[in-house]
């Protein structure tokens, strides 16, 4: 799955119509889609199954990368600016 295995074991055992709908798939992979077996999962297998665990979710503090957020499209605002104003000067 192009989204990741983790994607698959979240909806693992159950019924995940609605959020295959959400993501928005395209037409290719709702083809794709069915030319798979798609059905539930017997409910003694279920237990056999491992969510996983919350470590695999990973989070970037907000303070340590302020700059990439603020400074680098600012100055990439700006160069464009810049080089804008001199291409219509020389007309």
């Amino acid at each position: 799955h192009p989204g990741g295995e983790e994607v698959l074991r979240e909806q693992a055992g159950g019924d995940a119509t609605e959020n295959f709908e959400d993501i928005g798939h395209s037409t290719d992979a709702r083809e794709l889609s069915k030319t798979y077996i798609i059905g539930e999962l017997h409910p003694d297998d279920r237990a056999k199954l491992t969510k996983p665990s919350e470590t695999l979710i990973t989070t970037v503090e907000s303070n340590s990368s302020w700059w990439t957020n603020w400074m680098i499209p600012a100055i990439s605002a700006l160069t464009v600016a810049l080089m804008y104003r001199l291409y219509t000067a020389e007309d």
